[in-house]
């Protein structure tokens, strides 16, 4: 059984809104007392904008267990190029883009190991969860930023965009 979307959703403890302009989704917030259990948890989504996107040297979509593509997305940040891979600088007025996609707890603990922020942090990246722009519409989603001492002296990708940079 899926859970339906309602209002209220006893899932991992969190109240699920409904998706309305302007609304960020899945916002913790104390566990509704009109809450009923739910068979499954709410859905995890990763903000992709480097080599996991599809194509690429990492392809999100090779890994196992196979993510699910929600849509093209875009986020806030500065974009630099470190060689073989990007790295976020969140926030700023420029726009970052990238592809969402459902995720695993499973497939989140690989992307922790690849972005080498588990089991033991390398300090390149950190775990960030931000709202993304989805079709017009925040979804909060999980991004991996980089370390902003880290992209000292590098380019800057002012596309916004890994796939276009050269």
């Amino acid at each position: 059984m899926r859970c339906d979307g309602g209002s209220v959703c006893a899932c991992r403890g969190l109240r699920r809104r409904l998706k309305k302009p302007g609304m960020a989704l899945y916002r913790p917030q104390e566990p509704a007392r009109d809450a009923t259990p739910c068979p499954e948890q709410p859905e995890l989504h990763v903000f992709v904008y480097g080599t996991l996107r599809r194509g690429e040297a990492n392809d999100i979509n090779r890994l196992m267990p196979a993510p699910r593509y929600l849509g093209q997305a875009r986020i806030r940040g500065a974009l630099y190029d470190l060689g073989p891979y990007p790295g976020v600088v969140l926030g700023g007025e420029a726009w970052v883009r990238g592809e969402v996609y459902a995720i695993t707890p499973e497939l989140e603990s690989e992307l922790d190991r690849i972005e080498e922020v588990a089991p033991v942090p390398s300090g390149e990246y950190a775990r960030r969860h931000v709202d993304v722009e989805v079709d017009g519409q925040p979804l909060l989603c999980l991004v991996y930023e980089i370390d902003a001492r880290r992209v000292q002296g590098r380019p800057r990708i002012v596309t916004g965009d890994w796939l276009r940079r050269r």
